[in-house]
C-alpha cells in the first residue's frame, strides 16, 4: 500500500516511494486511483531523467504523442507558454483529452513559476443541485483565440489567424464513473445560445468558485519532484516567473480514456 499524505483538505497528496518501486508498476493502479480520488499526486526526490519519467508515466497508460509533444518519444519542453498562466484544461479542442500529465523540474526558477491546481469535481459537487442539474444542459465553445486573450493582448494578424480554431463542449463531463466536473477556463468563450453578457458572468463566476483557496492546491518546485495530475478533474495553471532565470520543464502526458463530448439527450435539450 501506498504511503501518502494528503496536501490539502481536498486536493494532492503526497507519495513517499522509492525509485525503483514506482517504475516496476507495482503500485500503478493504486496510484491511478489516488490521482483521480486526490487530483494532484506530487512524489519528491527522485531524480528521473527523461527515460525513467517516459517509463513511469507509461505505467499510468499509454504515452501521448503529437497533439501536445514536440517529438517522437513524447516529451514536451516547457519553458514559456503564454496562456499557461491562466487556469486551463489540456485539450479541450479535442475530444479525448490526455486523461493525465507527469511533469518533473530541469531548471527552477529562483522566485515564482509555482504551478496551481483545482479541483474540478469538488467544485461541481458543492454547487446547490438545482445549479448542477441547469448547468448540465449547458454547452461551451472552445477556441484558441480565448486562451490567448489575456495572454496576448495585442496579437500580430498572423497570430490572430491561427487562432482559429474552435470546439463544442459540455460544460460538465459527465466520467464513467458516474461523477461529474466543470469544464471550463481561459480556452471557454462563450456558453451556447447565451446572451454575451450573460455568458461572460456565468464563466467567471464558475471560475472563481473552481479556485476559490479550498479547491486549490499550489506545487513549489524542488529538483527531483515528478507531479502527476488528472487533466479530466482540475485545471491548473503557472505562477509568474522571471523569463530569464531559465526555468524548464519536461512533460509526458498520458492519453485519454473518457471522450469530452454532450451526451445525446444533453445536446438535443440545447438545440445542438
Amino acid at each position: 500500500m501506498l504511503e501518502t499524505a494528503e496536501l490539502t483538505p481536498l486536493i494532492g497528496s503526497e507519495v513517499r516511494i522509492d525509485g525503483d518501486l514506482l517504475l516496476s508498476g507495482e503500485h500503478a493502479a493504486e496510484l491511478r486511483e489516488l490521482l483521480v480520488r486526490r487530483g494532484v499526486v506530487a512524489i519528491r526526490g527522485l531524480d528521473f531523467d527523461d527515460s525513467q519519467l517516459a517509463a513511469f508515466t507509461a505505467t499510468i497508460g499509454k504515452v501521448r504523442m503529437g497533439a501536445i509533444s514536440e517529438d517522437e518519444a513524447g516529451m514536451l519542453k516547457v519553458v514559456h507558454i503564454a496562456g499557461a498562466y491562466f487556469w486551463h484544461v489540456d485539450g479541450t479542442y479535442t475530444t479525448m483529452p490526455p486523461f493525465a500529465t507527469v511533469l518533473s523540474p530541469r531548471v527552477v526558477a529562483p522566485e515564482g513559476g509555482d504551478t496551481e491546481f483545482c479541483n474540478t469535481y469538488a467544485a461541481f459537487e458543492d454547487l446547490p443541485a438545482e445549479e448542477q442539474k441547469y448547468l448540465s444542459t449547458l454547452e461551451v465553445v472552445h477556441t484558441v483565440k480565448a486562451a490567448y486573450n489575456h495572454a496576448v493582448p495585442e496579437p500580430t494578424l498572423e497570430q490572430f489567424q491561427q487562432w482559429q480554431g474552435r470546439a463544442v463542449r459540455p460544460l460538465v463531463w459527465r466520467h464513467r464513473s458516474g461523477r461529474r466536473s466543470l469544464v471550463v477556463g481561459a480556452t471557454a468563450s462563450h456558453v451556447v445560445g447565451m446572451h454575451v453578457a450573460e455568458s461572460h458572468e456565468l464563466l467567471e463566476r464558475l471560475t472563481a468558485h473552481m479556485t476559490q483557496d479550498r479547491y486549490v492546491y499550489r506545487h513549489k518546485w524542488r529538483m527531483g519532484d515528478v507531479v502527476v495530475w488528472d487533466n479530466t478533474g482540475t485545471m491548473h495553471r503557472v505562477r509568474p516567473f522571471d523569463l530569464s532565470s531559465g526555468r524548464l520543464m519536461h512533460r509526458f502526458a498520458v492519453e485519454g480514456v473518457e471522450p469530452l463530448a454532450a451526451e445525446p439527450r444533453l445536446a438535443a435539450a440545447v438545440g445542438a
